[in-house]
């Protein structure tokens, strides 16, 4: 989950930050790219040249380039809250990152948050209703595409909560956007195991092509296999198959290939630890060749989920077929 959250100054967006942040969200902020890139000016960092130097990076880069930076540091098993959102393009671009961004919109009236502003008595926060009205109009819609426009972003909210009563009135609030955002996609099976597949294949040590396997029976993960060369002999990648290091043309010099294949590996480790595969499906990364075919069929695996096409996969399909071996194709969603 990943929520925005955006207003108007003094409207509270510190406190929905903590809030969240106690609920094991990730604090990040847009403004932090503003940070980063005045430490490395070795420029102080203040208000005015935050903003500045905001509308000088969406100038030179582009309105979205401050949540393009900060979307390079997402992780995908993390929730996370980012404020500082000041330009519609940074919301579409947290939108296109595909996590599912909710944009949160605080707001309260003008003589609360300017008494608010009093009572914390920050450096540079403006001093007077007069002075906190004429710096928000900068920041609402003047100054051009690479100025803020705080009117924009909040006309994108999905949420809106005004902060003009007690603190647990608003913490109240924001329990009510995260129970409404509680709901999200989990990947099939299908993909979920091919993915595995996928990982299994980065550890591949052959030089031509990276294939992983995963076999399961009732949905739990039985064995996994990646190709390369045999337990204890010197690694395709260092030299030790032939074909391979030569590069040899596909189809060819087959009988000089060293590497055992994914779905070969999957099986025989399957067999060294006494774990049976007969009724599992295997997933593989590339549909399996005719060597491999022949195992699955007589080891007893009954489906093969396969993500791409093989150049020699036609007699081997139609063996798979004969042995009444379900065969089926995925795609990821990446792809």
């Amino acid at each position: 989950m990943i929520l925005g959250v955006s207003g108007p100054y003094g409207a509270g967006k510190g406190e929905v930050v903590a809030y969240l942040r106690a609920r094991s969200f990730y604090p990040l902020s847009l403004s932090d790219v503003l940070r980063d890139e005045l430490r490395a000016r070795g420029e102080q960092e203040t208000r005015e040249r935050m903003i500045a130097t905001g509308n000088e990076l969406r100038a030179r880069h582009g309105p979205a380039v401050l949540a393009e930076r900060l979307c390079a540091r997402l992780l995908p098993d993390r929730n996370y809250v980012i404020d500082s959102i000041r330009h519609p393009a940074e919301v579409a671009a947290l939108r296109a990152q595909g996590r599912g961004f909710r944009l949160l919109w605080v707001d309260a009236d003008p003589a609360v948050r300017i008494e608010r502003l009093r009572s914390r008595n920050r450096p540079g926060d403006p001093a007077s209703l007069a002075t906190l009205l004429e710096q928000e109009g900068r920041e609402r819609s003047g100054g051009g595409e690479s100025a803020q426009q705080l009117d924009a972003v909040a006309a994108l909210a999905d949420f809106r909560v005004r902060n003009e009563a007690s603190l647990p009135a608003l913490h109240a609030a924001v329990q009510g956007v995260l129970e409404a955002c509680v709901g999200f996609e989990r990947p099939s099976w299908d993909a979920y195991f091919l993915d595995v597949a996928k990982v299994v294949a980065s550890r591949s040590n052959c030089v031509k092509r990276h294939v992983g396997a995963v076999i399961q029976r009732d949905r739990r993960i039985i064995s996994t296999g990646y190709n390369g060369t045999p337990r204890g002999t010197r690694n395709c990648n260092e030299g030790g198959c032939p074909r391979c290091n030569s590069f040899a043309e596909s189809g060819t010099r087959l009988d000089e290939c060293l590497c055992s294949h994914g779905e070969e590996n999957a099986i025989t480790q399957a067999a060294y630890h006494g774990v049976s595969v007969r009724g599992a499906t295997i997933y593989t990364t590339f549909f399996p060749c005719l060597f491999c075919t022949k195992l699955i069929i007589n080891a007893g695996i009954t489906e093969v989920v396969y993500n791409a096409s093989y150049a020699l996969d036609d007699v081997a399909r139609r063996l798979l077929e004969e042995a009444s071996v379900r065969v089926r194709h995925v795609e990821l969603p990446s792809q």
